[in-house]
C-alpha cells in the first residue's frame, strides 16, 4: 500500500473514503461531524489522524458497525482490497444482520409494501369495501 504521506498515520475521512464507507470524502466529514463516527470510544473531528490498531464505532443508515483499522491506504482502491483495510467485530456485524432483517419484515407487513396503490388496486379496494358493507 504506497503512500507518499506519513505511513503510520491518516486523516480519519480520508481512511472511511478509502477503505469504502463513503461514496464522497464531504460524506465522510458530515457522518464525523454529526458524531455518528467514533474513535476508540470518543467523538473526533475528521481532522483525526488514526493508526493501525485504533477501534472505530460508526452508525450508518442506522445501523451500527464496529471495526479495528488494520491497514492505512492513502488511495481509493477496488473493494476487495478496501476490505483488508479493516477487521469487522464479529459481534456487531450479527447485530446488524438481526436489524436488518427486522427492518425487511416490518417492511413487508406494511399496508402497502410496494408504495402507494396504484388506480386499478385503488378500485379493487373500493369494490371489496362495497361489497362487505
Amino acid at each position: 500500500m504506497k503512500n507518499d504521506h506519513d505511513n503510520s498515520s491518516m486523516r480519519l475521512d480520508k481512511w472511511l473514503w478509502a477503505a469504502r464507507f463513503f461514496k464522497t470524502r464531504a460524506l465522510a466529514q458530515k457522518h464525523i461531524e454529526l458524531g455518528r463516527v467514533l474513535v476508540n470510544g470518543s467523538k473526533v473531528k475528521n481532522s483525526k489522524n488514526i493508526s493501525a490498531g485504533d477501534t472505530i464505532d460508526m452508525t450508518l443508515n442506522s445501523l451500527p458497525y464496529k471495526f479495528k483499522v488494520a491497514a492505512l491506504n492513502h488511495q481509493r482502491r477496488p473493494a476487495p482490497e478496501a476490505r483488508l483495510l479493516y477487521e469487522e467485530d464479529m459481534k456487531t456485524a450479527t447485530e446488524r444482520e438481526a436489524q436488518k432483517q427486522l427492518d425487511q419484515a416490518s417492511r413487508s407487513s406494511a399496508a402497502y409494501p410496494d408504495g402507494r396503490p396504484t388506480k386499478r388496486d385503488r378500485r379493487q379496494l373500493d369494490r371489496m369495501k362495497r361489497d362487505s358493507w
